[in-house]
């Protein structure tokens, strides 16, 4: 009965030291920043000196490095990013780094699941590989840390800082790409489908119909094809008074709608065509 009180008690203290969160040696890191209109992303761990000489023995040159600790150092971008000629397309990467005294190799790898170095370097894998120049520092960097510098409106630096070592990987957005087709967009004025989500919300909600019918028929202007654009029209006319207009409009919808194979559509059309009919 003893040896059975102690092992219950063993297990419950088990449990409790189970659910007890100790600070990691080297703690999590993230710095996100905004470039230009693009968002760009680092998931990392922070080693730190500690008295230690890094690179060239903590960190061994002409070796592949996780670049940092723990799980795979993560970069994420929203848009395709270029370093240097080489575009490295929106989506998250593992970031591996071969340092030696005088440069970087800096390697984007697909594959982000992996607890250090993947246990098979796959090369298909690899998305990008550039090279980066090494940048000796005066003063002491502790702990091994990731950001971005020199950030402007279409470009910044991917900085990799420790010990007395520092490099800089500058990378390009697509800034001018984006915002020209944002004012595009803008200047070629709204799309039929939200001309028509307009006209819609109007028709639903009893509000001012004769915009709703304005936009809708900006809709069926800019694609006369769309039945159902035609439909919305034709209700609209009705509930304005004229049942007139609104047959027209609803048999052109329901021949085009015959084309289509849309049997609800035709059968909604003559069901309401011959409602308006009886009011006329």
């Amino acid at each position: 009965m003893k040896n059975l009180l102690f092992f219950a008690a063993l297990v419950c203290s088990s449990a409790v030291f189970a659910q007890i969160q100790r600070p990691m040696a080297s703690p999590q890191g993230k710095v996100e920043q905004k470039v230009g209109l693009t968002d760009v992303k680092v998931e990392y761990y922070r080693p730190s000196k500690n008295n230690r000489v890094v690179f060239g023995e903590v960190v061994p040159f002409n070796e592949l490095w996780r670049t940092g600790a723990n799980e795979n150092t993560k970069f994420t971008c929203a848009d395709a990013v270029v370093f240097g000629k080489d575009t490295l397309k929106a989506g998250t990467y593992a970031i591996f780094t071969k340092p030696t005294d005088k440069s970087w190799e800096v390697i984007f790898y697909t594959e982000t699941t992996n607890w250090g170095m993947p246990e098979k370097w796959d090369e298909g894998k690899v998305a990008l590989r550039l090279t980066a120049g090494v940048t000796a520092m005066n003063d002491v960097v502790e702990m091994f840390t990731i950001g971005f510098d020199n950030v402007t409106t279409n470009s910044a630096n991917l900085i990799f800082s420790w010990d007395k070592t520092r490099v800089a990987v500058p990378f390009s957005v697509p800034t001018e790409v984006k915002m020209q087709a944002a004012i595009d967009k803008t200047m070629a004025g709204p799309t039929s489908g939200e001309y028509y989500a307009s006209a819609e919300f109007y028709f639903k909600e009893k509000k001012d119909l004769k915009q709703a019918l304005v936009w809708v028929t900006k809709a069926a202007e800019m694609r006369p094809e769309a039945y159902w654009y035609l439909r919305l029209k034709s209700q609209i006319q009705a509930e304005l008074g004229d049942l007139k207009g609104a047959i027209a409009t609803a048999k052109i919808s329901m021949e085009l709608a015959e084309k289509d194979g849309d049997a609800n559509f035709v059968n909604v059309n003559k069901t309401a065509i011959e409602e308006w009919s009886k009011k006329k």
